[in-house]
């Protein structure tokens, strides 16, 4: 019960606090903005417009962080990106591009229906606790100087009997109150997601973009991998077979005149075949490591700590095996992660976790989670180096995230997520 009071309590003061910001912040920038848009055709909204149109970005972009940190739900903003407003063809063109948005007349509506049913929604939890003591006020003796002029809810304040009927509606609204007042403000930022989410027509053209870029680095991905192999075939085993096919040229001119020396060029020609070989298997293997193809990722990942010069601590917990694709990005992946945390963090320990999270609503999808946190000294920033930039486009093409902490000083955190199922259980 204390905990239903304490929530009840919280939710009252947080609905005060969206009263404020609905009656007053989001009907102010609905003026402002009604305004400024129909000065447009003066000219005046032109200039003022953008300026209106940002405060009502921000004023937005906070209602979605309250929801996230006040009812758990996600409202992703749906802005295409703006052009730099310089000089007045920049503003114009800035203006005009708003305007053609549909999420800023989404965010217009919005600022309307939240100055009226937003605030309503919002006004409830205070308003019943306040109106339920107010039942106990009127009871302690304030029915003296309100009786036979006064109503409390359907009840006409008349003497300590009515009184007495004040304080027990008083009660019984909050008790009410502790057990909807949670849900009051969740229905206000419920509105808030139905109204400023990003529209299916939206979500589609950004995933159409996404998909696009991704393609593309798949494509010079697969390009550069492919010049590599292909320089690798050149520069090694390529080189070693034209010379071993000479030697042998020169064995059989020899192998009748100098005996020995066609020995010679015979044990020769052996080492060269040998490290061909041993060359042929590092570039299969960098390709797709047998222990990954034969083993999974977890085997994987854990043959990788093994070879590292820093103690790796590893904690691998995964029941199948994925796509080849997805196996392959996020081995390469912990790999280059690794091999950062021993070559540019100075670290004395790595902590390599690697899990996956089954499928759970709203999305439907699992999620292979992989984090990589050393002890070094910190300050990694992505935007420095193309090592998690390579990381990044790798996991893009899965629409998969990188997402990197890393103060001064340490430590680094490496969280890579990528959504996927598994092939089959063991």
């Amino acid at each position: 019960m204390r905990e239903r009071a304490s929530a009840a309590l919280l939710a009252a003061v947080r609905g005060l606090a969206l009263c404020l910001l609905s009656l007053g912040v989001s009907l102010t920038l609905f003026i402002l903005s009604v305004v400024s848009i129909a000065f447009v055709v003066l000219g005046v909204g032109l200039v003022t417009t953008p300026a209106v149109t940002h405060l009502v970005r921000m004023h937005a972009n906070q209602r979605r962080q309250l929801a996230l940190d006040w009812a758990g739900l996600a409202v992703p903003p749906p802005y295409r990106p703006l052009p730099p407003a310089d000089g007045l063809g920049g503003t114009v063109t800035r203006c005009t591009r708003l305007l053609r948005d549909p999420a800023t007349w989404r965010d217009l509506v919005w600022l309307l229906t939240d100055a009226v049913f937003g605030f309503v929604t919002a006004l409830f939890p205070p308003a019943l606790i306040a109106y339920g003591i107010e039942g106990f006020v009127i009871c302690a003796g304030v029915w003296r100087a309100v009786r036979h002029d006064y109503w409390y809810a359907f009840i006409p304040v008349e003497g300590f009997g009515t009184a007495t009927l004040c304080a027990g509606l008083g009660a019984v609204l909050l008790v009410l109150a502790a057990g909807v007042n949670p849900y009051f403000v969740r229905g206000h930022f419920l509105i808030v997601k139905g109204m400023i989410s990003p529209s299916r027509g939206s979500r589609l053209e950004e995933r159409v973009e996404r998909l696009y870029e991704t393609r593309h680095d798949a494509v010079d991905s697969s390009a550069a991998e492919l010049r590599r192999i292909e320089r690798d075939l050149h520069d090694g085993a390529q080189a070693r077979l034209v010379s071993m096919g000479m030697s042998l040229g020169t064995i059989e001119a020899l192998v009748e005149k100098d005996p020995a020396q066609a020995k010679r060029l015979i044990a020769q020609t052996r080492r060269n075949s040998a490290e061909a070989l041993t060359e042929l298997r590092d570039l299969v293997r960098g390709i797709h490591p047998p222990v990954l193809a034969e083993r999974g990722l977890g085997d994987a990942a854990r043959a990788l700590a093994l070879r590292m010069q820093v103690p790796v601590e590893t904690d691998v917990e995964l029941d199948g095996r994925f796509a080849e694709p997805v196996e392959s990005a996020a081995y390469f992946a912990v790999s280059e992660v690794l091999t950062n945390a021993a070559k540019h963090a100075r670290a004395e320990r790595v902590w390599l976790d690697v899990h996956y999270s089954e499928a759970v609503p709203p999305t439907g999808e699992g999620m292979l989670r992989i984090a990589v946190t050393d002890d070094g000294r910190g300050g990694a920033d992505p935007a420095k180096g193309s090592g998690m930039a390579g990381i990044e486009r790798r996991l893009a093409q899965f629409d998969g995230i990188l997402a990197v902490s890393s103060p001064p000083g340490g430590p680094t955190m490496v969280t890579m997520e990528i959504p996927c199922e598994p092939l089959r259980h063991r």
